[in-house]
């Protein structure tokens, strides 16, 4: 499968990958290897709520995927990975010294509302706004011009959930997030972005009671991506053709999708 880039979500249920040329790559190459143990002794995942936790674990899986999908001459390859919007300095940091020691030419670290609006947003430089309601973090971004102008994140998603509340909790959670921006909004960007209406992305996206519950309350449509679950890879993916293409990192969201 020997490319010359590699598109990343290092997620914390689950690590997606799209390789140029391939698409959405699947399969035994994405599995952990098995449980490690997390500092406190029990079992779990390398990212836990959108965090590198154990760098040495999360290493060896990226080396995996990489070795699988770049081959060992990584000359001119480039990779790409997203994280969450408000993911701090350390989870950067520690991601791209990660992804360095794999021997890429370039890394690219950007936000994953960047790269799902660049999936599945309308391609114009107005107001957007990107819910992402994943398995252990849920976010909402507001991006101007293809930059963000705020962010807001719960430490919570649909693994904390009961069942038998979940979209009730969810939206909620949601709605709380976005009249929170809504106070604090001085050039009428939340506004619009509502009227345009909201990107949805992540698992509970694939739900139609989250969804349909989240567009009543907000008195306006949302859009979805084909595969809600993977537009952050995909538009990460996009990205990263774009770069490999043209040798530039693009500012805004770019027209097209990765197969």
């Amino acid at each position: 499968m020997a490319a010359r880039g590699l598109a990343l979500d290092l997620g914390s249920s689950r690590t997606r990958a799209w390789v140029p040329g391939h698409g959405l790559v699947t399969g035994t190459l994405l599995d952990s290897g098995g449980p490690f143990d997390g500092p406190d002794g029990e079992a779990g995942r390398p990212v836990r709520r959108g965090r590198i936790v154990d760098p040495e674990s999360c290493g060896r899986l990226l080396g995996r995927i990489a070795d699988a999908a770049l081959g060992p001459d990584r000359t001119d390859s480039v990779i790409v990975l997203s994280h969450p919007v408000l993911a701090g300095a350390v989870h950067r940091n520690a991601a791209r010294e990660l992804l360095a020691g794999l021997g890429p030419t370039r890394v690219l670290v950007l936000s994953s509302a960047r790269a799902a609006a660049a999936y599945a947003g309308p391609h114009d430089a107005g107001p957007l706004l990107v819910v992402d309601m994943g398995a252990e973090l849920t976010e909402v971004t507001l991006l101007v011009g293809g930059r963000i102008a705020d962010a807001r994140q719960a430490e919570s998603g649909l693994s904390d959930l009961d069942p038998a509340t979940l979209p009730a909790t969810l939206v909620a959670t949601v709605l709380d997030m976005v009249k929170s921006m809504w106070r604090q909004d001085r050039n009428g960007a939340i506004r619009g972005a509502l009227r345009k209406g909201p990107v949805l992305a992540g698992g509970g996206a694939l739900r139609p009671d989250v969804t349909d519950r989240l567009a009543r309350c907000l008195g306006t449509r949302v859009r979805l991506a084909e595969d809600p679950s993977t537009a952050v890879v995909r538009g990460a993916g996009q990205i990263l053709s774009s770069v490999l293409r043209h040798g530039v990192t693009p500012t805004a969201s770019l027209p097209g999708r990765p197969r």
